[in-house]
């Protein structure tokens, strides 16, 4: 598994495990911080279906902003910046971005 992501980023063993990192550094966090910032807004009892909805759509920029940092912090800064313009060109549907 490791070779196929290392083929795919084309990086070294020790960068994909770097960004493998990052990643889970990122999950970490995001999943860290969601309970005390939904407390903040509302208690558990009166949050609905469509308040954690809308809790993911919002959670998206977020999640992004934690990855580039953490990417910075573990000198993968350029992987992790070219990740987010190749994944924001498909979201949007920019296949000249994509290319890129």
């Amino acid at each position: 598994m490791l070779e196929r992501l290392k083929k795919k980023w084309e990086v070294s063993t020790w960068q994909a495990i770097v960004i493998l990192v990052v990643f889970a550094c990122t999950g970490f966090t995001v999943m860290f911080l969601k309970e005390p910032v939904l407390s903040l807004i509302a208690d558990k009892e009166e949050r609905s279906i469509w308040f954690t909805v809308i809790y993911y759509i919002l959670i998206l920029p977020v999640y992004n902003v934690v990855l580039l940092g953490y990417g910075f912090i573990f000198g993968q800064f350029p992987f992790f910046w070219k990740f987010e313009k190749r994944m924001f060109s498909r979201m949007t549907g920019n296949k000249k971005a994509d290319s890129n």
